[in-house]
């Protein structure tokens, strides 16, 4: 994808801080990160999205960010951290390229990751499982 940034990224067109390379992936730090150590996880074959990515490297990637995060938290001393991977932009999603965040969170960090709730009666959830299921 010739006009793809994190195609460009992974190909080396555009340098990068990166954290760990292999055949598959990438890891690099994020240039405009939500916390210090905000990393990114890019897949060197462009896929748009997890529906593109293959089973195989669906698994490869959580057990990537797994370790990543791992490495991170012991080096940074951060708090906890957040694993993010969005889909679509109404969902967020930047870049027309799979990617997974790694987000270290530190106590008072100013970042605010949080989902609005609903309440659904119990009628209303079982219609959205047989929706679902159907």
């Amino acid at each position: 994808m010739s006009e793809c940034i994190f195609c460009k990224i992974v190909q080396g067109e555009i340098p990068s801080k990166t954290l760990y390379e292999d055949k598959k992936f990438r890891v690099i730090l994020d240039v405009r990160p939500a916390t210090r150590g905000h990393a990114l996880i890019l897949t060197k074959q462009h896929f748009s999205n997890v529906f593109e990515l293959p089973d195989d490297s669906t698994g490869e990637v959580f057990i990537l960010a797994k370790r990543m995060a791992g490495v991170i938290q012991d080096k940074l001393k951060c708090d906890g951290f957040n694993l993010m991977q969005n889909n679509g932009e109404v969902a967020g999603q930047t870049q027309n390229h799979f990617h997974m965040h790694i987000i270290p969170r530190y106590s008072n960090d100013g970042q605010e990751i949080s989902l609005a709730t609903g309440e659904p009666t119990p009628e209303e959830l079982e219609a959205v499982r047989q929706e679902i299921l159907c």
